[in-house]
């Protein structure tokens, strides 16, 4: 089970990691849809990111390290291919229908593995769940890069609601206090 979320600021609505059977889900529950966000291009956080761009003509964001993944299908899943519209770079902000979106890159799940940060919500994609932390054992993982990016997130100030691709929420000062366990074991 993937989370996919819309996170709604003002009336426009973002969706965030559409998966397998996300479509309806998201058709029930938005009104003013302006961008699809994805944190990382896994089949389970992407599946339904071409069925959505086309029905709401809306533009498709990913990290530009897992943007081959969304055309690919290197898992052969039988994902849906798609394309982003905007390859996200590294740490990159953008203001989407005046709304500020901020992703921060953290790699070591998937090569372009990131989160997004919405106002004060924090979709942490498969980066970081509650109590745990994203794979580091599938093809394109690398253990060394999600040290790095487990470091960077333990210097985080602001204690943002954690929103992860699977699981329950959490929050980044709660998600601090166990990831250093972590570096021991990758």
């Amino acid at each position: 089970m993937t989370n996919c979320y819309i996170a709604n600021v003002d009336g426009r609505e973002f969706i965030v990691d559409p998966g397998i059977g996300a479509v309806d889900w998201v058709k029930k529950n938005v009104t003013n849809p302006v961008a699809i966000l994805n944190t990382h291009g896994h089949f389970d956080h992407v599946w339904s990111n071409q069925e959505l761009k086309d029905y709401y003509n809306i533009p498709i964001y990913c990290p530009k390290d897992d943007a081959f993944m969304l055309s690919n299908d290197p898992f052969s899943q039988g994902t849906p291919p798609s394309t982003p519209d905007f390859e996200v770079i590294g740490d990159e902000e953008f203001d989407i229908d005046g709304v500020k979106v901020k992703y921060f890159f953290f790699p070591g799940h998937t090569p372009g593995c990131s989160a997004i940060l919405i106002g004060d919500a924090f979709f942490s994609g498969d980066f970081i769940f509650k109590d745990s932390i994203g794979r580091v054992d599938f093809p394109f993982s690398n253990s060394e890069s999600m040290k790095n990016s487990i470091n960077k997130f333990l210097k985080f100030k602001e204690n943002y609601k954690v929103f992860p691709g699977h699981g329950e929420n959490t929050t980044v000062f709660n998600e601090q206090k166990t990831l250093p366990a972590w570096l021991n074991y990758i």
